[in-house]
């Protein structure tokens, strides 16, 4: 049976639209199908997505050597990315892990870094309090700091930076979301909220959180989605030229297990110091309960707990506002990402951000278009093979 497309990835988010990038560089017949992003939120019947934001770390220090090399494969890639396109998406400024000193996670962070060649500063708590005089970390504290290839992203510029640059490459964009995938005749078959169908010698299930709706796989995927509430105070041109120095950090400390990204201009033209680290797990059961909770504004609980950790650890900011916005998580059983075939051998998954993924999503998403060319993604340096799962 004719096909409209060789390849469809479904999902125009970080992962889906790097993913359509390498095909559409290495293949005639690709389609990537994924909405733009609502103009207003509360009033919008389509599904979501996490990148509507300015603000995400990047860093390869990791204390999982294959999320670290996930991370490092990309960050190298983002002078590539922004120069072809001509976006720029990236400010490095670079990044603090801080935890209690004697445990193993700085020590695994530390390891993984130097694995990959990733030049990195262990900073004592004297040292900490020097380099960043502004923060006021807990006691007992020490960091690791990377300061080069390292900082944070817009992942908003990214996801326009990757589709351009497929479209640049004959990917043909629909600006649509897909409601039901099946197999049919030895080729898959895209429904879009539009009425419109597509067919397609294989599809990429690339739809973040959204990749638990129903009808789009012969069997649920494994991942759980959690309701995650960000937290932007605003800054006065004053303090954001005071903390020009800050980098992205990542704080564990009893009772605080956060990442806090440093001033970030936003559309409006204001400065914005953002905050995330939920308290405890909210978990969303479908894609309805997701649409309803990406139209809130978050928990009132977690604005507060975090607003506590901010002025602990930014005691000198005077917030000129403080506001939230709804996210969402995707958690797999593996703490990877999933990158393989469903059941139907024309249905493949590229989902589970783990909270962490933005800032390797061109390295996912090449994996994801390796696994469609190629039939897999051995050999690739990794010590999984990112099998999905499955309920």
């Amino acid at each position: 049976m004719a096909v409209d497309f060789r390849f469809i990835v479904i999902g125009r988010g970080m992962m889906g639209a790097a993913a359509a990038k390498y095909l559409a560089r290495q293949t005639d017949g690709v389609a990537v199908i994924g909405p733009d992003e609502p103009d207003d939120r509360k009033t919008h019947q389509g599904v979501f997505a996490s990148h509507y934001d300015e603000g995400r770390i990047t860093r390869t220090i990791d204390p999982d050597r294959n999320w670290a090399l996930l991370a490092n494969r990309s960050i190298d890639r983002y002078g590539e990315i922004a120069g072809d396109s001509g976006i720029d998406f990236y400010r490095e400024v670079g990044c603090v892990v801080v935890a209690p000193t004697g445990g193993d996670y700085l020590e695994k962070t530390r390891q993984a870094a130097v694995s990959l060649g990733v030049e990195t500063s262990l900073l004592d708590e004297e040292r900490l309090k020097a380099a960043f005089p502004f923060l006021a970390f807990p006691d007992g504290g020490a960091g690791v700091f990377e300061a080069r290839g390292a900082g944070h992203i817009s992942p908003r510029k990214l996801v326009k930076a990757q589709s351009l640059l497929a479209e640049k490459a004959g990917a043909t964009v629909i600006r649509d979301h897909v409601v039901s995938i099946r197999s049919e005749g030895g080729s898959a078959v895209v429904e879009t909220s539009g009425g419109l169908s597509h067919r397609a010698e294989k599809v990429l299930l690339a739809a973040g959180g959204f990749s638990i709706a129903g009808n789009l796989l012969p069997r649920p995927v494994a991942i759980t989605v959690y309701a995650r509430t960000v937290t932007l105070f605003e800054v006065s041109d004053a303090d954001a030229a005071r903390l020009a120095a800050m980098p992205s950090l990542i704080l564990r400390a009893p009772g605080i297990d956060i990442y806090l990204l440093p001033p970030i201009r936003y559309p409006d033209g204001k400065f914005y110091l953002k905050i995330g680290g939920d308290p405890d797990d909210l978990a969303l059961r479908d894609d309805t309960e997701m649409r309803a909770w990406f139209k809130t504004e978050g928990r009132d609980m977690v604005r507060a707990h975090l607003k506590r950790i901010v002025e602990g650890l930014v005691p000198d900011m005077v917030p000129l506002s403080i506001s939230t916005a709804a996210c969402v998580v995707s958690h797999t059983e593996s703490g990877y990402p999933m990158i393989g075939y469903s059941s139907s051998p024309e249905i493949a998954v590229l989902t589970g951000c783990a909270g962490t993924s933005a800032k390797s999503s061109d390295e996912i998403g090449r994996l994801g278009a390796e696994l469609l060319l190629s039939g897999g993604i051995s050999e690739q340096g990794y010590s999984t093979d990112f099998t999905p799962q499955f309920r």
